[in-house]
């Protein structure tokens, strides 16, 4: 589809370079929209649609259908497995089996290997925790770490929070990496296989071995972080939190691994098939956890679902992230500047995964969202992904890696952790930027290497 735009006839612009201005003008607004007027990011994506829309020439009729579709389609797939995996991470926390975890890592490795036990730590708990719960659940247990040995508490935490935002920006079942799963149509399992392999060496790099330049800056964390670790007493077991903690994971590469398999009984292949969606692999995970880190241990059912009404008000506002990515997703589909630019895009002289890193990375440095990044880049980039035939799992990982590149003012995350740690801006820049560039730069090395060697 050509843009036929009434403005870009009138100034006498071509459509390509009409589709370039509309969109730079439409991401430009959302940019000032959010980091600037504080707008919610939800009215912010859908007035962002709305001007991408009309200056693309949309018929004005049309809008309001594109947008909703937007927000349906990609809710639709989403909303569930969402908020089952902010359930299922809340019980997590507020059984102590995180704790548990932490501990166990920690007391395996003995003090001198704690940045090892704590960036173990990070991407274990990080599975299942989104990465604020996790943050806010973590950092802690840092500085009780820190009070205990002495040790640096920006070098500690370093290894830890590195481990969570790779789980954040690589894994399944979190929100950014499942709503790009669901956008290019990538297999669940086989995207969280090679999430782990690339999140492995990206964490040794980005996480403990960088932690160690990081020794001589001085962090002063409130009082306050003395306190409000559980009891010994109080945790579940080992094995318990593991198990409960890994079940996805194991149910989403049992059920990938089983899929592989030729299996010629239509009723099994159906209930493998079945097990294999990942809203039936959360809903289990959940069922199970509610079970083995609640009712099994004397809790009341009525008091976990206490914990379920809090995860679903703080997942609230990504969906609405997700929401409103998908409405300017839509837009840009149904003008057919999407189209259109994935065929520009695709001619230039750069791999489709560096592309779609390079996107998600510029959109990131403006807007600060990681989910927003991924999921604005992948309705940029899909038609690359359809025309090169690359693997989507693989697209999935590069925009993933380049969400989380160059985090600064402008991202929740970076003020958490300076304020947390009551670190100076030069400081803050110096260990959490440049972590996260770490993490969005050597990802995509790693994402390279595994798609030369995939063929």
């Amino acid at each position: 589809m050509t843009i036929t735009s009434p403005l870009a006839a009138l100034l006498g612009v071509t459509p390509a370079a009409w589709a370039l201005i509309a969109v730079a003008l439409a991401v430009g607004s959302l940019t000032l929209l959010i980091a600037w007027a504080k707008v919610q990011p939800l009215l912010a994506f859908v007035a962002a649609a709305l001007i991408a829309a009309l200056l693309l020439g949309m018929p004005m009729e049309s809008i309001p259908k594109s947008i909703d579709k937007g927000i349906g389609d990609l809710l639709g797939s989403l909303i569930v497995i969402v908020c089952l995996g902010a359930v299922f991470g809340k019980l997590i926390a507020d059984s102590g089996a995180a704790q548990r975890i932490a501990a166990y890592l920690i007391g395996v490795f003995g003090s001198a290997r704690m940045p090892v036990a704590l960036t173990l730590t990070g991407f274990v708990a990080g599975i299942p925790l989104y990465y604020n719960v996790g943050f806010v659940l973590l950092v802690p247990l840092v500085f009780s770490l820190v009070y205990q040995s002495g040790r640096p508490a920006v070098a500690m935490a370093i290894p830890l929070l590195c481990g969570l935002s790779i789980a954040h920006g690589f894994l399944p079942p979190h929100p950014s990496p499942t709503a790009l799963v669901a956008q290019f149509h990538a297999d669940m399992g086989r995207t969280l296989f090679y999430g782990m392999m690339v999140a492995v060496p990206t964490l040794i790099i980005a996480g403990p071995l960088f932690a160690m330049t990081l020794k001589r800056i001085k962090a002063e964390p409130a009082p306050m972080f003395r306190t409000g670790l559980r009891d010994e007493a109080e945790l579940p077991g080992v094995f318990n939190s593991f198990a409960t903690a890994l079940l996805p994971v194991w149910l989403l590469a049992a059920a990938t691994a089983a899929g592989a398999m030729p299996i010629e009984d239509p009723a099994l292949k159906s209930l493998v098939a079945f097990l294999a969606n990942p809203m039936i692999v959360m809903l289990i995970a959940l069922l199970v956890a509610v079970c083995t880190l609640g009712l099994a241990r004397g809790q009341k059912l009525p008091v976990l679902m206490s914990g379920a009404q809090d995860a679903l008000r703080d997942i609230a506002p990504i969906l609405l992230v997700i929401a409103g990515a998908g409405a300017l997703k839509q837009v840009l589909v149904d003008s057919g500047v999407s189209a259109q630019l994935g065929s520009q895009l695709g001619a230039l002289p750069v791999p489709p995964l560096v592309l779609g890193w390079l996107v998600a990375t510029l959109i990131r440095i403006c807007l600060g969202s990681a989910t927003v990044a991924g999921l604005t880049a992948a309705g940029i980039v899909a038609p690359v992904v359809q025309a090169s035939g690359i693997d989507p799992a693989l697209m999935v990982l590069a925009i993933g890696a380049g969400s989380l590149m160059c985090s600064h003012v402008n991202d929740s995350g970076f003020w958490m952790f300076k304020e947390y740690f009551g670190l100076s801006l030069k400081d803050t820049f110096r260990s959490w930027t440049l972590m996260e560039t770490l993490v969005g730069v050597f990802g995509l090395i790693f994402v390279l290497i595994l798609s030369a060697f995939l063929g």
